[in-house]
């Protein structure tokens, strides 16, 4: 019963984190179960199983709170569901371990790019944009549900910051989107460990606390998207996205103990630092915008219209 509590509050932490920065349920989920002596095709297909319910509660979720882009969802979902069914049934025949350390980087350094970009970056009116085309999600979404199929998380990690980094989609967004289209993606790879080991090694209990935990989240994340500014949004992901590749690229230089934690050190502190800059830059814009709004209503002055509302309001 204890594990089953101690899940259920992985279940709900780990949603809150994924559905208000569009990544690491499966991550932090898979961890436990194979920590808990599950095989890794039986820990990804309870994860699976698990955001069924978690990733259509999410969805839902950011969609009444208008997190989605729908087009999006389908060029993205469907291609995910397509990669996460074929690394789902050959995950026994396949091994990820050696791609780890070089997708680490990758990822690391879109995270990077994400934190310095949405930190001290101009943000611009994404209305203006092309919306992203097929021949750019199609790909994206096949290696991403590969990549989540096979490692028992890495939709979000992989989507989310390579489409934070298109600029294209506001954060909000992309996040959204993210979350709504991972149904199709969990869908698709459950359907196929059901096929490839049956429900061999998979326990309902797991699957059903983090279940229960994921659900009580997903509202709330998605509120949390909803009103947390831009900018400190995107300091948020591309902090987190650094710091948790960080691990797997130390681990396979491997770098233990105290060189570990001082580099973990540093990475947090930076990325405190970048948060509450992106604060304090937040509260400068929405000044500036009472300022200029006040100006505009008096009549003293034309109502401001750079780039500074902009920012703002994005």
């Amino acid at each position: 019963m204890r594990k089953l509590i101690v899940l259920g509050i992985v279940g709900l932490v780990a949603q809150l984190i994924d559905g208000s920065l569009g990544m690491a349920y499966g991550v932090t989920s898979s961890s436990l179960m194979l920590a808990a002596g599950l095989t890794p095709a039986a820990a990804s297909a309870s994860v699976h199983l698990a955001e069924i319910g978690t990733t259509l509660a999410s969805g839902a979720a950011h969609w009444r709170f208008g997190n989605i882009d729908w087009r999006m969802v389908a060029r993205l979902g469907v291609p995910g569901a397509v990669g996460a069914f074929g690394g789902a049934t050959f995950l026994s025949n396949l091994s990820t371990e050696s791609a780890k350390p070089v997708m680490a980087v990758v990822l690391a350094g879109l995270g990077l790019y994400v934190l310095v970009r949405f930190t001290f970056g101009r943000l611009r009116d994404h209305s203006a944009k092309p919306p992203l085309r097929s021949r750019f999600l199609s790909p994206l979404g096949v290696v991403a549900g590969f990549v989540d199929a096979t490692g028992g998380g890495g939709w979000g990690p992989v989507a989310t910051p390579t489409l934070l980094v298109s600029g294209r989609v506001e954060p909000r967004k992309v996040i959204g989107s993210v979350d709504a289209s991972e149904f199709l993606v969990a869908v698709a790879a459950s359907v196929g460990f059901l096929v490839g080991i049956g429900n061999e090694g998979v326990r309902l209990g797991y699957v059903l606390a983090l279940l229960a935990g994921g659900l009580v989240a997903a509202p709330i994340a998605a509120y949390l998207v909803r009103i947390v500014p831009p900018q400190l949004l995107g300091s948020l992901v591309g902090g987190f996205i650094v710091l948790t590749n960080t691990r797997t690229i130390l681990a396979a230089a491997e770098v233990r103990h105290g060189g570990a934690a001082a580099t973990y050190a540093v990475i947090v502190a930076a990325w405190a630092a970048a948060v509450a800059y992106s604060v304090r830059r937040h509260r400068a814009g929405r000044a500036a915008e009472a300022e200029d709004g006040a100006e505009g209503g008096t009549g003293d002055a034309p109502a401001a219209t750079d780039d500074r509302v902009v920012l703002a309001q994005s």
